[in-house]
């Protein structure tokens, strides 16, 4: 299957945490290539018309989503899954209306207490809203008191050093009014449960969700006056003391089986309330009379190889691979195909009468492109060198580059393609930077079929107008016979541009409303 990797773009003012999501779309990108499918990353950002317009031209099978926020902004976590939702688009994990419940930490917790599940008391979120209260059933504790963030996940804004005593409410309104600016402008008061740290991950399977070997943080090395918590430096600073101890364990003596078992049958409950999909993690905290309380729920946990998710995979004896193929299954046995696939080639000659359209390259492109630029004997090295850095461009900053591709496959083979883009600066114009056809295949009508959906796909987005730069060279004489064959008409010659006695010449055709 095409399977595109939906994540959040990543910049070079981006934080370590979300940096990571890079590497958790190359595992993934890993396991479906070893699972036999194609994968595809989208880089996604605010610009929800580009990424909208990115789906509806590569037509995947299915969309793994690895978003966790946008613009940096974990608040803006369930915009994609909802596109996705109003495109009609089959996407891997839980669904947006989850993904958001799950996301906004009070929410969570009020749906937590309703459904019975037990989570710590709070106080919030600042700035008040409908929902803000003191939630707790007792009279008011003292604390201490954790101060988070309403929407951010990966311990944003989680200090060693962050717990708050007060003795009155007015001392943690204080300080969430002050704390809420570097917490992305919400926040919360969480009573500190003192006791252990557990996260149970679940993963999809024919039969129902299933828990995953539970785990314990350990808090190795830690004075009783520091907060056991595992802060962003616990997750993300490789040189802190806190990075280095704060260990993950399996292995427990048999006084903790009721105990975990109990988290297990929280884990579902939460699992079912939340309506999960895909995979999922559960954080909870015990206190010393052995009694669970659930931190939060994360709808779309860290795949990364050294995360949480990933090692208690292997715990249970399962291969990475497999797990990703146990999301795939979960959501495409459910839903099927999108609507629409890869768009097929009836019409043309049987030599290419079985191939397939696909209009976002992947990291295969790179090197088959260039073979079959080489293989044509038309272009200097360093020409291939430019259509190359075409690929990586869109690879890494995706619709933002303005560059794209019609790529023509036959048995999961490239067979040509074709580079184009908006010209800046004009109302409508377009630019075909490339196309290019396997010498086995040209003359059979596969530029032709390429060139066609080109335009087709600038028809589309408005675009009115096609130029094409050539040589006059006699190499070329067949390139330029075959514009001319498709209605492209020689506008301007731009002599000795390419070397002496070797001109330019631009050519252009209009495209039919």
């Amino acid at each position: 299957m095409l399977i595109a990797i939906a994540h959040n773009q990543v910049t070079d003012s981006s934080l370590p945490d979300e940096r990571d999501v890079l590497v958790q779309a190359e595992t993934v990108s890993k396991a479906l290539l070893s699972l036999g499918h194609q994968p595809v990353p989208i880089p996604c950002n605010l610009d929800l018309s580009a990424l909208k317009l990115a789906v509806e031209r590569l037509r995947p099978d299915c969309i793994f989503n690895l978003v966790e926020s946008l613009d940096g902004r974990g608040q803006l976590i369930f915009l994609v899954p909802s596109l996705f939702d109003a495109l009609g688009v089959i996407y891997t994990g839980s669904p947006s209306a989850s993904i958001y419940l799950t996301s906004h930490k009070v929410m969570a917790k009020e749906k937590m207490r309703a459904a019975g599940l037990p989570t710590p008391d709070w106080v919030g979120p600042y700035p008040f809203e409908p929902c803000s209260k003191y939630g707790s059933s007792i009279r008011w504790p003292k604390g201490p008191w954790i101060i988070k963030s309403v929407w951010e996940h990966a311990s944003i804004g989680l200090t060693g050093d962050g717990l708050v005593v007060a003795e009155r409410p007015e001392v943690i309104m204080d300080s969430m009014r002050i704390r809420a600016p570097e917490l992305a402008g919400a926040c919360f008061a969480e009573l500190y449960i003192e006791g252990r740290e557990f996260n149970l991950s679940i993963l999809a399977g024919t039969d129902g969700p299933k828990v995953l070997p539970p785990a314990e943080i350990i808090f190795e090395g830690y004075q009783e006056d520091r907060a056991h918590i595992v802060c962003y430096k616990a997750k993300w600073d490789e040189q802190s003391f806190e990075y280095s101890h704060t260990p993950r364990r399996f292995d427990f003596t048999d006084e903790d089986t009721l105990l975990l078992k109990e988290l297990e049958k929280l884990a579902i409950q939460c699992w079912k309330v939340f309506g999960l999909k895909g995979y999922a993690r559960v954080d909870f905290r015990v206190d010393k009379d052995g009694r669970p309380f659930i931190l939060e729920v994360n709808a779309n946990p860290c795949l990364s190889p050294d995360a949480g998710f990933a090692a208690a995979i292997s715990r249970a004896g399962m291969s990475f691979d497999s797990a990703v193929e146990c999301i795939i299954n979960d959501v495409m046995g459910k839903g099927g195909h999108i609507n629409s696939t890869k768009s097929k080639s009836d019409g043309y000659p049987t030599s290419i009468k079985d191939t397939c359209f696909r209009y976002e390259p992947c990291m295969k492109d790179v090197e088959d492109i260039r073979r079959i630029i080489v293989e044509t004997n038309f272009f200097h090295p360093y020409e291939v060198e430019v259509a190359i850095e075409l690929v990586e461009e869109r690879l890494t900053k995706g619709p933002a580059s303005d560059y794209y591709f019609v790529f023509l496959e036959k048995d999961d083979q490239l067979i040509g393609y074709s580079c184009y883009g908006p010209i800046p600066c004009t109302a409508s114009s377009y630019d075909l930077y490339w196309i290019a056809v396997d010498p086995v295949y040209q003359r059979k009508g596969a530029g032709k079929m390429i060139l066609d959906e080109t335009e087709r796909l600038i028809g589309e987005a408005g675009g009115t107008r096609v130029y094409v730069d050539t040589s006059q060279s006699e190499i070329y004489n067949t390139t330029r016979a075959f514009y001319q064959r498709c209605g492209y008409v020689f506008e301007s010659v731009l002599e000795d541009f390419y070397a002496p006695g070797d001109g330019k010449l631009v050519c252009c055709k209009v495209l039919s409303p």
